[in-house]
C-alpha cells in the first residue's frame, strides 16, 4: 500500500510564495500612493464605469433610497462618512483588511468543516485527501488572532454601530433603529459602551473552532501510529458535536462580521449566504491543492474518481450558492420594501460596484457551470486547476460586494491597493498551509476506510 508520502515544501516553492507576498505589499503600497494623490478614491477613472454623470445619478438614487429606508433612524447610517471616522483612504485600507481577513478565515474554517462532514457521513472515498483540509484548518488560530486584532483597529471605521452618539437620545445623531439592535452588540453593558457581547462571541467562536480542530487533528495523527478504529470513532464523535456548534456559530459570525456593517439592513438568509460562499471557496481551495499535488507527482492513491468527486462538489455547490443568492435577491426584489432593496440598489446601480455585482454571477455560476458540466471535465487535473482559481477569485469579489459598499458608500473601488492586500493574505495563507502539510503524512497511514477508497469507482 502506498501510504508513506511526505510533502516536501521545496525552497523554490517557498521563494515563489514569498515573492508573491512581496509583490502584494508593493502593489498595496503603490495603491496607497496613487489613492493618496487622488483623494483616497480608487485608481481607475470614474469614466471607466459609466462616466461622471452616471456616478452622480447613482449617488442620487442610493441617497434618496437610503433616506426613505432610514426615516425612523433619521438616516444617519447613510451619512456616517460625513460625521464620523477616518479619511476615505484609511477607511478603504481598513475595509480591504477586514474583507480579506474574513474571506481567508472562512477558508480555514471550511477545512475543518470538510473533515467533520467526512467523519459524520462515514465517507470512505475521501480518506487519501483528508490531510489537505487538515492543513487548511491550520489557518484557524492565525485567523482568530488576526480577526480580533484587526477588529480593534478598524472597528469605528468599518462598523457604523460602534459610534456612541447613535445611542444618546438627546444627540442629533441618535438612531432609533440601531439603538433597537444594540443589545446584540453591547449586552449586558450600556448601549454605546464597549461591545462585550460581540467581542466575547468572536473569541468563543474561534476558541471552539480551534479546540475541535486540535482534538480531531490529534485523533487523525494518532491513527497513523496506533491503527485500529478507536481514533476514527473519537474523531467522528468530535466531528458530530462540532457540526452542531458550527451550524449556529457560522450564521451568527456572518451576522456579526458582515451583515452588521449595513446596520439598518438585514436578511434572514444571510447566514446561509455567507456559509455558501465560504463553503464553495473552501471546496475550490481543497480541490486546487489536491489537483496541484497530483500534478506534481504526489497523492498516488488519488485517482480520477476522487478528482471527479471533488469536481462534483465544486460544481454542485456553485449551483447551491447561486440558489441562495437568487432566493435572497428574489424575495427582496418581489417585496420591494425600500429598507431592504437599498442593499441591492447600492450594489447594482452604483459605480464602482455595479460591474462587480454582475461579474460575481458570471465567475461564480456561469463559468463553473459551463466548464464543469461534463463528466470528463471533473476528472482532469488541468480543468480543475483552471476552474478552482476562478471560483476562489469570484468569491473574493462576492465578499468585496458584501462588505465594501456598506463602509465606503460611493467612494469604493478595486485597484492596486485591494489586489495587493489579496496577494499578501494569499501568500501568508499558502505558506502556513503548505508548512502544516509538510509536517504530517500526506496520506493517512492506517485509515480504516482506506481499502474502500482504493476501490472507489464512479
Amino acid at each position: 500500500m502506498i501510504a508513506d508520502e511526505i510533502y516536501v515544501f521545496k525552497p523554490e516553492t517557498k521563494r515563489n510564495i514569498i515573492i508573491l507576498g512581496i509583490v502584494g505589499i508593493l502593489l498595496f503600497a503603490l495603491g496607497v500612493f496613487i489613492a493618496s494623490r487622488s483623494g483616497g478614491h480608487h485608481e481607475a477613472a470614474e469614466g471607466g464605469h459609466g462616466g461622471h454623470a452616471s456616478v452622480e445619478a447613482s449617488k442620487h438614487l442610493v441617497a434618496s433610497t437610503e433616506q426613505h429606508a432610514a426615516a425612523e433612524g433619521k438616516g444617519h447610517e447613510a451619512a456616517a462618512g460625513e460625521h464620523h471616522g477616518s479619511s476615505p483612504l484609511v477607511k478603504r485600507i481598513f475595509t480591504s483588511l477586514w474583507q480579506n481577513n474574513i474571506f481567508f478565515a472562512g477558508i480555514g474554517i471550511i477545512g475543518l468543516f470538510f473533515i467533520a462532514i467526512q467523519y459524520a457521513a462515514q465517507a470512505g472515498w475521501s480518506a487519501p485527501i483528508k490531510r489537505i483540509p487538515l492543513a487548511i484548518g491550520s489557518w484557524i488560530p492565525i485567523a482568530g488572532i488576526l480577526t480580533i486584532v484587526i477588529w480593534f483597529v478598524v472597528k469605528e471605521d468599518v462598523f457604523h454601530w460602534m459610534h456612541h452618539d447613535l445611542y444618546v437620545k438627546d444627540s442629533a445623531d441618535y438612531d432609533k433603529i440601531i439603538d433597537g439592535k444594540a443589545g446584540m452588540f453591547f449586552w449586558p453593558l450600556a448601549h454605546g459602551s464597549f461591545p462585550i457581547f460581540y467581542v466575547v462571541r468572536m473569541v468563543v467562536f474561534f476558541g471552539l473552532w480551534y479546540m475541535f480542530f486540535t482534538w480531531i487533528k490529534k485523533e487523525m495523527l494518532a491513527e497513523d501510529i496506533n491503527g485500529g478504529t478507536l481514533h476514527w470513532i473519537k474523531a467522528r464523535k468530535f466531528s458530530a458535536i462540532f457540526l452542531v456548534i458550527f451550524a449556529v456559530s457560522s450564521s451568527v459570525s456572518a451576522w456579526d462580521w458582515v451583515m452588521s456593517i449595513d446596520t439598518h439592513w438585514f436578511s434572514t438568509m444571510f447566514g446561509w449566504y455567507v456559509f455558501a460562499s465560504w463553503w464553495v471557496t473552501g471546496l475550490a481551495t481543497i480541490t486546487f491543492i489536491v489537483a496541484t499535488l497530483k500534478n506534481a507527482g504526489y497523492l498516488k492513491m488519488v485517482n480520477h474518481n476522487h478528482l471527479h468527486d471533488l469536481g462534483k462538489f465544486v460544481f454542485a455547490f456553485s449551483i447551491f450558492w447561486t440558489y441562495i443568492w437568487f432566493g435572497q435577491f428574489l424575495l427582496i426584489y418581489y417585496a420591494n420594501i425600500p429598507e431592504e432593496t437599498v442593499y441591492f440598489i447600492q450594489r447594482m446601480r452604483t459605480a464602482p460596484y455595479s460591474w462587480i455585482f454582475y461579474a460575481n454571477l458570471f465567475l461564480n455560476f456561469v463559468l463553473p457551470f459551463l466548464l464543469l458540466m461534463t463528466r470528463d471535465a471533473k476528472r482532469h487535473v488541468s480543468m480543475l486547476r483552471v476552474v478552482c482559481p476562478i471560483v476562489i477569485v469570484g468569491h473574493w469579489f462576492d465578499f468585496y460586494n458584501m462588505i465594501t459598499p456598506g463602509v465606503m458608500k460611493t467612494e469604493g473601488g478595486i485597484g492596486f491597493l485591494e489586489i495587493g492586500l489579496f496577494l499578501t493574505f494569499a501568500s501568508f495563507f499558502l505558506f502556513v498551509v503548505l508548512t502544516a502539510l509538510s509536517k504530517v503524512q500526506l496520506v493517512a497511514k492506517h485509515h480504516p476506510m482506506m481499502g474502500e477508497s482504493l476501490n472507489h469507482h464512479i
